[in-house]
C-alpha cells in the first residue's frame, strides 16, 4: 500500500485533523524543528523605568528580546558581561540568544536601579 504525506492530503483535501480522527486515521504530528539555530522567545518590555516582566524563564536557545517602549533611553547589561545592548531610544528592540542554562541579572546602565533576570532552563 502507498505511503501518503499527511500534510500534503490535509492540503489537498482540505480535511481537518477531526475529520481524519473521526475516519479512524492515526494522526502523529511530527514537530517541525527549527534549524540548529536559536527559536523565538519571550518579550521583555521596558517602560516607566522596569523591565516587566522582571524575571523570565526560557529554555536553552531561545531569544529574548527587550523592547523600550518608555520615551527615554535605557539599555540591557548583563552582570556578568554575557550581553549589552546599545543605548534604545523608544521603540528600539535588543535581542540576545540564550545558549547555556543558567541565571542571568541585568540592569540598565543609564538607571542602575532597573533589574531584571533571565533564568535559562537546560534543553
Amino acid at each position: 500500500m502507498p505511503r501518503l504525506h499527511l500534510p500534503a492530503l490535509i492540503l489537498t483535501f482540505g480535511l481537518g485533523a477531526a475529520a481524519l480522527a473521526g475516519a479512524g486515521a492515526v494522526l502523529t504530528t511530527a514537530a517541525h524543528a527549527a534549524p540548529d539555530g536559536p527559536t523565538v522567545g519571550p518579550t521583555v518590555g521596558i517602560d516607566n523605568f522596569t523591565f516587566s516582566p522582571p524575571t523570565i524563564t526560557v529554555a536553552a536557545g531561545q531569544t529574548v528580546t527587550w523592547v523600550n517602549r518608555d520615551d527615554i533611553p535605557h539599555t540591557v547589561v548583563a552582570t556578568d558581561k554575557a550581553f549589552k545592548s546599545h543605548v534604545m531610544d523608544t521603540d528600539e528592540k535588543f535581542s540576545f540568544t540564550f545558549t547555556r542554562p543558567g541565571e542571568y541579572a541585568y540592569f540598565c546602565s543609564l538607571h542602575p536601579h532597573m533589574v531584571g533576570k533571565v533564568v535559562v532552563k537546560g534543553g
